[in-house]
């Protein structure tokens, strides 16, 4: 009776180890999943920012281009 009593506990604290750590994949799926997103906004508005300043520097050279002539 001992014998199956300690074979239950042992089959109880895997699954409860099984359960713990597939919540804590989860989370760090979820972690993971929102630095992936808050990555692809930072690469969107730098590609912003970079758009912007090419066409400010565009700008200033033909404006530059037409002083001078």
């Amino acid at each position: 009776m001992g014998l199956i009593l300690k074979a239950l506990g042992g089959i109880a604290a895997l699954i409860l180890l099984v359960v713990t750590l597939f919540g804590t994949l989860i989370t760090v799926g979820g972690v993971l999943i929102s630095a992936i997103k808050i990555l692809i906004v930072v690469i969107f508005v730098a590609l912003l920012i970079l758009v912007v300043l090419s066409m400010l520097r565009k700008r200033s050279d033909r404006q530059r281009e037409t002083s001078n002539n």
